[in-house]
């Protein structure tokens, strides 16, 4: 059965700061494995733009090299991940019900795949790679109205960049609405820092990365069975009965 939502419900209830805490984590992990990636195949798995735009340096020579094909398995990969997401598990806001620490723990499988990949097949790394980026990003939720997603931040520097200047315009702008995005801006910052030194010093990178997806999915998993279902089910044995 389709779960119903309604968008401008959801858009302004107000979220805990762990909502955006799990997003940072999330970006910083993505820009960790996309700059390992990076450096060791030439091709990024998380920020599509730029990878349009080689394709299409490509399609304009009329040649279709090595990086092209790439590029394309890349975008392709990308695409049924999000696709795949979109059709398993997407909602706007986070859903405590929805399984995230099995999405988190996939999403390391993935990276084992690429890394077993790396050396003898070096597309399939990209495929996996892209393939989780694009699943990642489409699981992204809202935080105050801000969507959080988290393999690129073309929209959350948009959002920093156009609220400080209606701030120096004059208008009244909340200070969340610029902080927020800039916090998750500096994780993807320093994820990208992180996986460069992963690479840099010739270390497994993308199984070290796996390793925190698959903690922070068993830990969302115990975080979510024994706080909030445990919460739950206290509320329900203290509230009184409905009367009929």
């Amino acid at each position: 059965m389709t779960r119903a939502f309604s968008p401008m419900k959801h858009r302004h209830s107000p979220q805990p700061y762990w909502v955006l805490l799990g997003g940072c984590i999330l970006a910083f992990l993505s820009a960790s494995f996309n700059a390992g990636l990076f450096l060791t195949l030439g091709n990024s798995v998380g920020q599509m733009s730029g990878e349009i735009s080689r394709m299409a340096l490509n399609v304009t020579h009329r040649e279709l090299n090595d990086l092209g094909a790439n590029v394309l398995l890349t975008i392709s990969a990308f695409l049924v991940g999000a696709a795949i997401a979109g059709f398993t598990i997407h909602h706007p806001t986070l859903d405590k019900s929805l399984p995230y620490g099995r999405c988190m723990m996939f999403i390391g499988g993935c990276l084992v795949s690429a890394h077993f990949s790396l050396q003898t097949f070096p597309r399939a790394a990209l495929a996996f790679g892209g393939f989780a980026s694009g699943f990642q990003n489409a699981i992204a939720t809202h935080y105050r109205g801000i969507v959080l997603r988290t393999t690129h931040i073309t929209g959350l520097m948009t959002d920093v960049g156009s609220h400080l200047g209606m701030f120096f315009r004059g208008h009244q702008i909340a200070f969340w609405k610029i902080w927020v995005p800039a916090v998750v801006i500096f994780f993807f910052f320093i994820g990208g820092i992180f996986g460069s030194w992963l690479y840099l010093a010739d270390t497994p990178f993308l199984l070290i990365l796996a390793g925190a997806y698959f903690f922070g999915g068993f830990a969302w998993f115990l975080v979510n069975r024994v706080l909030f279902n445990d919460g739950a089910m206290r509320l329900r044995r203290t509230s009184p009965p409905e009367s009929a």
